[in-house]
């Protein structure tokens, strides 16, 4: 006879099992990748005006600052034409992750030169790019070009439009590190003495070295409404390290803490924070209900005036292919997923 205990014991570790290697499809994956990679060329972009300046030996550092445990490729490599290099080498590594050429590839060689350059001058950098590295490292050890990818192209054109299972554990730690990020976000602002006051939005707004405009007085200087807007931070931030692991509550959650980054972007010089935390929000996408966005969205490119997008959508099996779920159907009604199931 088996105890309570030892039967509770194997509940956990077989839900434990669940929740990083049950086969899941991989379409969340794919659109995580392609935003990543979205986000870095847009990086790349951003900072290439002043390259040298930044990262070169002549520029403003002109030594990297040594910091424990830390490395990068241009410690080795020091000159101008160095610095070109490996950033071109960025540029095609983010491409590549961007159409999944060589996915796997692109992902590391990516993640290794961004990590060169952002510790070659830790001053220019903000939150962003650390939620970069660390995104990056995620998709290094994912399988993220078996869908969506010009890898999946060439191995199986006629199931472009199918996403194959794999384990997510890889997904799983972005999860985890966006529900991380906004715990310890709340945890340090409340040991300060402005964010219990409900004073610390006023003093944001009220910088202007990082102000794109001036906030109107009676926003900027209201105690009322400082109280609110600071107060309703700290909710939607503790909301989304706990509540965003709810399915009934993630939406909820996910659409406060995207009003909360469009309105810092809106207001606040903060570069690619609030789009680069946008990546991890899709990592909290059901991949049943990502599957059923991108197959309405093939049909979208079915119907286009271009010849290379309808092409792409006619790849694969015909269209109103419904994929088949990794769960059984219910008689007299469509599938539904179950917890483990449909949380990516």
């Amino acid at each position: 006879m088996t105890s309570p205990a030892t039967t509770a014991l194997r509940s956990v570790s077989s839900a434990w099992d669940r929740f990083w290697f049950a086969p899941t499809p991989t379409s969340t994956l794919a659109v995580v990748r392609i935003a990543y990679a979205t986000v870095l060329l847009t990086w790349c972009a951003l900072i290439s005006p002043d390259l040298m300046a930044f990262f070169s030996p002549s520029g403003l550092l002109a030594e990297r600052v040594a910091t424990p445990f830390t490395w990068s490729l241009l410690d080795v490599f020091r000159s101008q034409a160095a610095v070109v290099a490996l950033f071109a080498v960025l540029v095609v590594a983010a491409a590549c992750l961007l159409v999944g050429w060589h996915t796997r590839l692109a992902a590391v060689v990516a993640f290794v030169v961004l990590v060169s350059f952002e510790r070659r001058n830790l001053v220019v950098l903000n939150s962003a790019d650390t939620l970069l590295r660390l995104f990056g490292l995620y998709l290094a050890l994912a399988p993220a070009g078996a869908a969506l990818s010009v890898d999946r192209w060439r191995r199986a054109r006629d199931r472009f439009w199918e996403f194959p299972e794999r384990a997510p554990w890889a997904l799983r730690l972005m999860q985890i590190q966006v529900s991380v990020l906004y715990l310890f976000t709340v945890w340090l602002k409340v040991q300060g003495q402005t964010w219990n006051e409900g004073t610390a939005v006023s003093y944001s707004l009220r910088i202007t070295e990082v102000a794109r405009f001036e906030v109107p007085a009676w926003i900027a200087q209201s105690a009322l409404v400082s109280n609110v807007l600071t107060y309703g931070t700290l909710a939607v931030e503790l909301g989304l390290a706990l509540l965003i692991w709810n399915l009934r509550a993630r939406p909820w959650v996910i659409a406060g803490g995207v009003a909360l980054h469009l309105s810092i972007q809106a207001t606040i010089l903060v570069g690619l924070f609030s789009v680069t935390v946008f990546v991890g929000y899709l990592a909290f996408t059901p991949s049943d209900t990502m599957t059923r966005w991108l197959l309405a969205l093939r049909g979208v490119l079915a119907r286009s005036s271009s010849g290379p997008l309808r092409r792409l959508a006619s790849a694969g099996p015909a269209l109103g292919y419904q994929p088949e779920l990794p769960w059984p159907e219910p008689a007299g009604g469509p599938a539904v997923a179950p917890r483990s199931a449909s949380t990516p």
